[in-house]
């Protein structure tokens, strides 16, 4: 049974109590290897319990240096209660943001697009007005359309759903195309990470929320042409709460992986760990090819 390998050193990032902004909460990374660098996006919550996303660059990947100052924080109508849970993605020449716009309305699905992580332009994208998050981005485009998989909240068991866009503004083709299946997942499932592009097919981590409310991560295999269509699905998780780490924290017994970057033959995946600090792991990518083979 595969599973991925914690990263030795974990957690790589903790809460900072001298800076207010992340005092209380670092958690759920989105993460990118770009130009020789892995670039971290996170979330953070201080005393306020306002998230604001953090950035730290590393060239190890685990390793990381971290700003002293959030890089995105709320501006938005939609957001003045936080922007939750970074997935990054590179396209078009910008790194590319999804993240989930939460006020006392509910959450919604973010986008934002940027050059150097300093400066962000929003997009004031056009969805459904009910609950939505989980939403990643795919890294480049499929039959000249921008893709996107979510999660919208008003459907029991939750599970993944697809849109596509012309303009990254106006989404349209809305559909479910991955339900719970096994029971290590029977409550819900949302997509973690943005797909990764491999010679079978798409990759996508995605976490899984059983009966008593422990996340765990999955894998699963989308057509490299037709994204709405799912390859196959390994049956077991893949990654579970285990260290004290995982198991105590803001909220307990929670893996959550927003970032995954593929290096040296390797997938690295970055994980919030019980809403609380950032650890990393890792998978060989052959052996999680070899799952769908």
């Amino acid at each position: 049974m595969l599973k991925l390998r914690r990263f030795e050193g974990n957690p790589i990032l903790r809460p900072n109590p001298h800076i207010q902004w992340e005092s209380n909460c670092v958690y759920n990374p989105a993460a990118i290897y770009h130009d020789g660098l892995f670039h971290m996006l996170y979330r953070a919550m201080g005393a306020d319990n306002i998230s604001r996303i953090g950035y730290a660059v590393s060239r190890d990947g685990f390793d990381f240096y971290r700003l002293d100052k959030p890089v995105f924080r709320p501006e938005l109508i939609s957001e003045p209660r936080g922007c939750e849970d970074p997935r990054v993605v590179y396209l078009d020449g910008k790194f590319y943001m999804t993240y989930t716009a939460y006020s006392d309305n509910g959450t919604r699905i973010g986008l934002a697009s940027t050059r150097n992580f300093i400066a962000w332009d929003r997009y004031n994208i056009d969805w459904p007005d009910i609950d939505n998050k989980d939403a990643v981005l795919f890294p480049e485009k499929i039959d000249n359309k921008y893709v996107l998989y979510h999660r919208p909240m008003d459907h029991d068991p939750m599970g993944i759903w697809i849109a596509y866009s012309e303009d990254l503004i106006h989404w349209y083709g809305q559909k479910e195309i991955m339900r719970p299946e096994y029971e290590w997942e029977n409550k819900k499932i949302g997509a973690s990470t943005p797909p990764l592009k491999t010679d079978i097919g798409w990759i996508l981590f995605y976490h899984g929320v059983d009966k008593d409310a422990m996340y765990q991560v999955g894998i699963a295999l989308f057509d490299l042409k037709s994204p709405d269509k799912l390859i196959g699905r390994y049956t077991h998780s893949i990654f579970e709460p285990e260290e004290r780490y995982e198991l105590l924290g803001l909220i307990p017994k929670v893996v959550f992986p927003c970032g995954a970057v593929e290096y040296n033959g390797n997938y690295y995946i970055y994980y919030g760990g019980a809403d609380k600090v950032i650890g990393a792991a890792i998978a060989d990518k052959q052996e999680i090819l070899n799952l769908f083979k």
